[in-house]
């Protein structure tokens, strides 16, 4: 996660970033299949964002907010807690929207 974070930290807001992110998460199941639900959670989470802005004018503040939501939701999560809190990152990222 902490590589992914980094990645994502150096990256510009727009659109493609989101998809780039999509890719580097489907690698990821591939890699850790054991965070496989986790990946699906934010992909599902990536997808909305992306499909709701694809081919439309994406604000800049709308982009800025989600790329800032995005950080702050990798960086609480805990990939090396116990059950439970892994259950609670899990329950959160499947709450989340990132641009409403």
């Amino acid at each position: 996660m902490d590589e992914l974070l980094r990645w994502l930290s150096g990256q510009h807001h727009g659109l493609q970033t989101f998809r780039a992110f999509q890719l580097r998460l489907a690698e990821l199941c591939k890699d850790e299949p054991e965070q496989k639900a986790l990946f699906g959670l934010l992909n599902r989470l990536l997808d909305n964002y992306v499909e709701e802005f694809d081919e439309e004018p994406l604000p800049v503040a709308v982009a800025d907010q989600a790329y800032d939501r995005l950080l702050k939701l990798l960086t609480s999560l805990d990939l090396r807690a116990n059950a439970d809190r892994r259950l609670a990152d899990l329950d959160r990222v499947a709450s989340s929207d990132l641009w409403q």
